[in-house]
């Protein structure tokens, strides 16, 4: 990482959106150059791998200009936001003022929203410069954009694979340099699964501690972004965790900033937990991520951590699987359609599935989710300070595999996309934070291999304090796709 007094290369598509900010701090570089650098690798590189579903480049020279033009007044380098002109994308789930939110989906309205998300008005007062929206599944109900309504998403490291998803354009965008940091959401692993696939980092929070408009599925699915560094994604969550008095679920605001944890010395002597097999029957583990949890072990241990052999308790698969599901059938409720014939077949099935479950039968659902919740965070206090997983079970698929047999079961995506999700979407049901990092590299096929940290509830500061140890013994800053 480049000193204080290192001049800041503009013209480098990989700098870390803290490093952008201090130049912009030093007047060393303008946010009008730093939008239009974006500009002009979304234009060289977007055609090609599809992470943008929404541009309006007037309007990202406009807020850049606004955001030189604070710098300029400014008396005093204290008095301004941590992020100002910093470029960063929006998902296109959430509603970004004066522009339209597709939700991936040919049945979504396009007119503008009237107002912007609670997580996107914070990030404009952090000072980011909203750089368009970016590409997802339909209703973010996949981990993959292969879409009907935005196309296909492709993968920096290797395009004829899936760069992951539902934050699909997010991870794309980064990886690709053609952003600094990007929004994204995570309901079942879709901040986690791009940030495997594409060699990035990506937490998801520990439930309720990032608001949003409402709180979507039963409070599973979350806000974050995507990243090169754990620094970066620290920074981000500092400025996404503001206590939210017209939120359902809100805590206090953290009583001390996470960007101030990791100024700490790291803890050793933690207990580190293992989940190295599927928790769900019949998905077998590819050896690449086996290995980058191993490798991630050995790096702990030589911290000074203590690695476990004791299991985390979960609930019987098939139940783990009914009870989410029931829930996910859910994920695009409060869309509004302009057209719902044209909703993609895997989302009408869900919706046939949702409409076709009782009252009774869903507050069962949700009930049983929170004793399974209980159940496995319970045991995991008891047994861990950290668990290790693989993110994914799998390498990146192939581009089109995901979908096959869509014709003959509409829901055959969804099944097909179990191996990216398996180990992600059990901590959306416990709430528990977790994050993706790009520890491993598969060296047949030279793809990213990311690995799984799991913390306790509320204890985002321990996981990226160890997240940032694993960042200084397994560095990555240097993998970056050949584009």
């Amino acid at each position: 990482m480049p000193s204080p007094h290192d001049k800041l290369d503009p013209t480098d598509p990989f700098v870390p959106a803290l490093e952008l900010a201090a130049a912009v701090r030093r007047k060393e570089v303008s946010p009008v150059e730093l939008a239009e650098a974006c500009l002009a690798r979304m234009d060289e590189l977007d055609p090609q791998l599809n992470a943008f579903s929404h541009r309006d480049d007037d309007t990202v020279r406009k807020a850049a200009a606004e955001a030189a033009q604070t710098v300029a007044r400014a008396r005093s380098t204290d008095e301004l936001p941590p992020f100002l002109g910093v470029p960063l994308p929006v998902k296109d789930l959430v509603d970004v003022a004066g522009w339209p939110t597709s939700y991936g989906s040919s049945g979504a309205s396009r007119a503008p929203a009237a107002t912007s998300n609670p997580v996107v008005q914070r990030f404009l007062a952090a000072g980011f410069v909203p750089l368009g929206k970016t590409t997802t599944s339909e209703f973010g109900s996949l981990p993959y954009t292969e879409s009907e309504a935005l196309g296909i998403s492709r993968n920096p490291w290797a395009p004829d694979r899936t760069p992951g998803g539902s934050s699909s354009g997010a991870g794309v965008a980064v990886a690709a340099g053609m952003a600094p940091i990007a929004h994204g959401s995570d309901g079942g692993g879709s901040l986690r699964i791009p940030a495997s696939c594409n060699g990035l980092v990506g937490l998801k929070s520990t439930r309720g501690l990032v608001t949003s408009t409402a709180v979507s599925v039963e409070g599973c699915a979350t806000n974050g972004v995507l990243t090169r560094t754990v620094a970066d994604t620290a920074a981000a969550l500092d400025v996404l965790a503001l206590h939210d008095p017209g939120a359902w679920w809100s805590p206090p605001a953290p009583r001390r900033r996470l960007t101030d944890a990791l100024r700490e010395e790291p803890p050793t002597g933690l207990r580190i937990g293992v989940l190295r097999e599927s928790p769900l029957e019949g998905i077998p583990v590819d050896p690449a991520c086996g290995a980058a949890v191993d490798k991630a072990l050995h790096a702990l241990e030589a911290a000074g951590h203590h690695v476990l052999d004791t299991p985390l308790p979960l609930p019987p698969s098939g139940e783990l699987i009914s009870v989410f599901t029931t829930l996910w059938h859910l994920g695009g409720a409060g869309v509004e359609l302009a057209d719902p014939e044209r909703v993609e077949p895997h989302n009408r099935a869900l919706r046939e599935a949702a409409r076709a479950t009782d009252s009774w039968t869903y507050a069962q659902a949700v009930q049983r989710a929170q004793q399974f919740s209980r159940q496995i965070v319970e045991g995991f206090l008891a047994g861990f300070d950290l668990l290790v997983t693989p993110t994914m079970a799998c390498l990146p698929p192939l581009i089109g595999t995901l979908s096959a047999g869509v014709e003959q079961e509409p829901l055959m995506p969804l099944l097909n996309s179990y191996p990216l999700a398996v180990f992600t979407s059990v901590f959306n049901v416990t709430g528990q934070p977790a994050v993706s990092l790009p520890l491993h590299q598969d060296e047949a096929t030279g793809l990213p291999v990311g690995v799984q940290l799991v913390a306790a509830p509320w204890r985002e500061d321990l996981l990226l304090q160890v997240a940032r140890t694993l960042e200084l013994a397994l560095p990555w800053a240097d993998r970056r796709p050949a584009l």
